[in-house]
């Protein structure tokens, strides 16, 4: 009370009596309250809040409230049986500490909508006489890794699985207390055997909910379309079948939706033409190929299989830029000074035919190698090569001049067997062909977004928005902590002062984890209706206009170019500005799906890679580090974890703020980029992970470590381990924040009462009275 009479300079005897009558007075009305010290606070108020909460495999979980503040912490005791991607309501209990960085906590007080309506994963039969005691088939173990603590009892009504079927789940009950891993359901189909030959990469695309196979009347619908083109296709188009275009992609490429050309004109100045699929001429607005379209979102490219947008009869048909027969196209013709800078540009409706099907290795072989055969070959196309060569150079500069951040990431392809083995792992080598296409497609991209833009025309963006103030000011911690100066503020850096970042540390040992912090620091880049320009690129507009045949914005894109070329009127306007946000939303969506499914394949076939290397010795560079442990990536991409209980030499003490594990006697520290030798000792494709014993480490200059780390308690021993493929979310062991997929799933009927039929019981009631085999409770 003194203190607070100090603060509000009420020493008088009358003004303290005051005082001391107002807080007694408060006090009654629950205004404020005393600690156990005597010390005045505020009494905590409980707030109920909605939010989809995120389950981390070690029991505790983070409920995103809004995608824009910091997620609140869920204890493992507070979950009420929450499952990942629930849409739970939760009672906060702390509210964040900002002086001590740490964050609001609570608790699930209900769900409101459940997720998970089906699952995908592996029986396990019982015998006739476990089925006739506990009247359940068997059980299944999920296939998702967040779901794979679950163990789903299989009731014995409807289909019945053999031993060793992947199957799909539909779930009728829930965990609840006394069962708090265990759920019930019913298979609705055997999607295969787990010996089948690709039945591990299907059963992760049917777990993310990706339809593998195209409704029959999609699959009619297609075969429909013509597979050649007619006079009449031909009207109001621009001839250019005369000109000397050409498609460049990899060998195995069979969607050609992009081809180019380069000349120079007579004042100096560099044409490039852009010419690309036009598959709003098939694909037409609310047809049935479209609704399909719009649903997947995307074409998904795993290790041996790609899961297309549209039927492959026009993706790799009509759709598809195929050497030397004639196609329909939507053109950007772009006239480009020597500094990069677009001077004029055309956007129109047109029909071409290739004049060669290259590969991005042939490419590289007239440009890099100069090899003779493929010179010869190609003899008549080699002057167009050396143009696009020099004006993808002067595209590079300028996009560098204004500031782009280009990350370089070394891109590998798991090579498989017939059975879908993997037999080797490959670095994707990208030479001048392959970044030239991206120059000329960046280029494109960019046109088309401004064309629209400054017309003012409803339209949709691929955007890449500033960096959030709190990762760039733990960005500028990090940094300077290492000793490199950023310039800039938290709140308006610019990618050019970024860019000198990296310059600045490119050839420093700093470089990659100067690297690895600052791409841990950007936004995602996601589609909007709304202009936010794009980050990285520095660019001011940009959208996706050059791949139609696998990404359902530049679909949309040619959709919107064709309707505003004859129709720009104020209905027109207000339809589309009214139906866009819901597509960019959901092409967002399914992009993010895609990306997980393609992350979660490559983890599964390199685990499967490295099972039969377990006690080889290998090279790698740290290339994370965590609380729990370091991450270790070889030459060939392939990463793996030594788990801080495995480092027994030292007591190791994270620094956060610097990405370090130091030694507490030894000071021995780790770093990202440190060069190290390991031991494999597990590879395990079920679980997706590898895990490595430490048997050298490169030498590195040692971290003091702060005194008040010395004064935190002594760590008990981490258990459990952070998924690896995701490094942007292992500092805070948060689950991503990707927006889930609500739109079109059921709410929960109830606790454990969706699907039930009248007058059964749920499993975990006859389980309580059987004790049913193969169960124990939660």
């Amino acid at each position: 009370m003194e203190e607070l009479a100090e603060l509000l300079e009420m020493r008088k005897s009358d003004d303290y009596k005051l005082l001391v009558k107002t807080v007694a007075q408060m006090e009654r009305e629950k205004t404020l309250e005393f600690n156990k010290k005597g010390k005045i606070k505020l009494p905590f108020k409980s707030v109920e809040v909605e939010g989809i909460f995120r389950r981390n495999e070690r029991g505790f979980g983070f409920v995103t409230i809004d995608p824009e503040e910091p997620d609140v912490f869920i204890p493992k005791d507070a979950t009420n049986y929450a499952m990942d991607g629930d849409i739970v309501m939760i009672d906060i209990q702390k509210t964040a500490d900002l002086f001590s960085d740490r964050g609001a906590e609570g608790r699930v007080v209900s769900i409101k909508e459940r997720k998970i309506q089906q699952l995908v994963g592996e029986f396990t039969a019982f015998d006739v006489a476990e089925i006739a005691e506990s009247d359940l088939y068997g059980y299944v173990t999920p296939k998702d890794k967040k779901s794979a603590q679950f163990k789903v009892f299989i009731t014995a009504e409807g289909v019945q699985p053999v031993d060793g079927s992947v199957v799909i789940v539909e779930i009728t009950h829930y965990p609840e207390k006394g069962y708090a891993e265990s759920l019930e359901g019913l298979v609705s189909k055997v999607i295969g055997h787990k010996n089948d030959p690709g039945m591990d990469i299907l059963s992760i695309v049917i777990a993310q909910g990706i339809p593998t196979q195209f409704p029959e009347e999609v699959q009619t619908a297609s075969e429909e379309v013509p597979d050649t083109i007619s006079e009449a296709d031909l009207i109001g188009r621009r001839d250019l079948r005369d000109q000397q275009i050409v498609t460049i992609d990899g060998a195995d490429a069979k969607d050609l939706d992009d081809a180019v050309t380069v000349r120079k004109l007579a004042n100096g100045n560099y044409f490039l033409g852009v010419h690309i699929a036009d598959v709003s001429n098939y694909v037409t607005e609310g047809s049935i190929l479209d609704k399909e379209a719009f649903e997947r979102g995307t074409s998904v490219y795993l290790t041996d299989r790609v899961i297309p947008m549209i039927p492959q009869r026009l993706s790799n048909g009509i759709c598809s830029l195929n050497p030397k027969v004639p196609r329909l196209t939507m053109s950007c013709e772009m006239e480009i000074d020597s500094n990069g800078t677009i001077v004029h540009h055309e956007i129109f409706q047109s029909v071409i035919q290739t004049t060669e099907r290259m590969t991005y290795s042939a490419v590289n072989e007239i440009l890099e190698t100069e090899t003779a055969a493929t010179m010869e070959r190609y003899q008549a196309l080699v002057p167009m090569f050396h143009l696009m060569k020099e004006l993808h150079e002067i595209l590079e500069v300028r996009r560098n001049n204004r500031g782009a951040i280009n990350f370089e990431d070394r891109e590998a392809k798991i090579l498989v067997d017939p059975e879908g083995r993997p037999i080797d792992i490959e670095l994707r080598e990208r030479g001048v062909g392959e970044r030239l296409i991206e120059s000329f497609m960046l280029a494109a991209n960019e046109t088309v977004a401004e064309h629209f833009n400054k017309l003012k025309l409803p339209f949709i963006y691929r955007i890449h928005e500033q960096p959030k103030e709190e990762k760039m000011q733990r960005f500028f911690d990090f940094a300077a902590a290492l000793g490199i100066l950023v310039k800039g503020t938290k709140d308006s850096i610019t990618p050019k002062d970024l860019q000198q970042v990296i310059h600045q540390v490119e050839e420093k040992p700093e470089a990659a984890v100067i690297n690895t912090m600052l791409l841990r620091s950007m936004q995602q880049a996601r589609y909007s209706e709304d202009n936010y320009g794009h980050y990285g690129l520095a660019a001011e507009y940009y959208t996706h206009f050059t791949s139609p045949i696998r990404r359902y914005p530049d679909l949309i894109v040619h959709r919107l170019i064709r309707t505003y070329s004859k129709d720009q009127s104020e209905a027109t306007k207000e339809k589309w500005a009214e139906a866009l946000p819901e597509i960019a939303d959901h092409s967002s969506k399914m992009e993010r799906r895609s990306v997980d499914a393609e992350r979660e394949v490559d983890s599964m076939k390199k685990a499967e890679y490295m099972s039969d290397k377990v006690g080889e010795e290998f090279d790698g560079i740290i290339s994370s580090v965590t609380k729990f442990g370091i991450f270790i990536e070889l030459p060939n991409t392939v990463e793996g974890l030594i788990h801080l209980n495995e480092m027994k030499q030292d007591y190791y003490h994270f620094i956060e703020n610097q990405l370090a594990l130091v030694g507490e006697r030894t000071r021995q520290t780790f770093k990202i980029g440190q060069k190290v030798r390991i031991k494999v000792t597990k590879a395990d494709p079920v679980t997706r992970e590898i895990d490595f014993e430490l048997l050298e480490a490169e030498e590195i200059p040692a971290i003091d470590v702060p005194r008040n780390t010395h004064q935190n308690k002594r760590r008990k021993p981490v258990t459990g381990r952070q998924n690896n493929y995701d490094k942007s979310k292992k500092m805070s062991n948060k689950k991503s924040k990707t927006p889930g997929k609500y739109s079109s799933e059921r709410p929960n009927e109830g606790k454990n009462d969706q699907k039930k039929k009248k007058g059964k019981k749920p499993f975990y009631k006859s389980v309580a009275k059987k004790n049913k085999p193969g169960r124990k409770k939660g």
